[in-house]
C-alpha cells in the first residue's frame, strides 16, 4: 500500500515537473529578441516586397516600404551601442519613426489591394504595429531614468 502511494505521488511529481517544463518551454519560445523580432519583420517585408506586381504603385509603395521595413532592425543595432543616453533615445526614436512610415505604407498596400498576399499584409501590419507599441514604451522608459 505504501509503495503504491509513493508510485502514485512520484508519477504526480514527474507530471508537474512535465508540467512546468512545458510551461517555461512555451514561455521561452513566446519570449522574443526584439532585434530578433526587427530581423524577422525586415525578412518579411522584403518578401512581400518581391511578391509584389510589376505596377508603377507596387514599384513605388514597395520601395518606400523596402526601405523603411529594413531600417529598424539596422538602426536598433546602433541604438543598443549608442555612445550616451541621449544617442540612445534618439536612435530609438528614428526605428520609431521608421516603424510608422512601414505601418501606413502597408495600410496603403492593404486598401489598394495591391499585394497577391493579403493575410501576409495583415499579419505585417499587426507585428508592425506590436512593434511601434513597443518602442513607444521603450522611449517613455528610457527618457524618465
Amino acid at each position: 500500500m505504501f509503495l503504491l502511494h509513493k508510485q502514485r505521488n512520484n508519477e504526480k511529481e514527474g507530471r508537474t515537473k512535465n508540467k512546468r517544463m512545458k510551461n517555461s518551454e512555451v514561455k521561452s519560445k513566446k519570449k522574443y529578441d526584439l532585434e530578433d523580432r526587427l530581423i524577422d519583420f525586415a525578412v518579411s517585408v522584403i518578401k512581400l516586397v518581391e511578391s509584389l506586381p510589376n505596377t508603377k504603385s507596387a514599384n513605388h509603395l514597395g520601395g518606400q516600404l523596402l526601405r523603411s521595413g529594413t531600417s529598424p532592425s539596422l538602426n536598433y543595432g546602433e541604438a543598443k551601442s549608442g555612445e550616451s543616453k541621449n544617442d540612445f533615445i534618439h536612435k530609438m526614436k528614428v526605428c520609431l519613426k521608421e516603424l510608422r512610415e512601414s505601418f501606413n505604407c502597408l495600410r496603403i498596400i492593404q486598401r489598394a489591394k495591391i499585394s497577391p498576399e493579403e493575410q501576409q499584409v495583415i499579419c505585417l501590419i499587426e507585428e508592425c504595429n506590436e512593434l511601434i507599441s513597443i518602442f513607444v514604451k521603450s522611449i517613455v522608459t528610457a527618457t524618465k531614468q
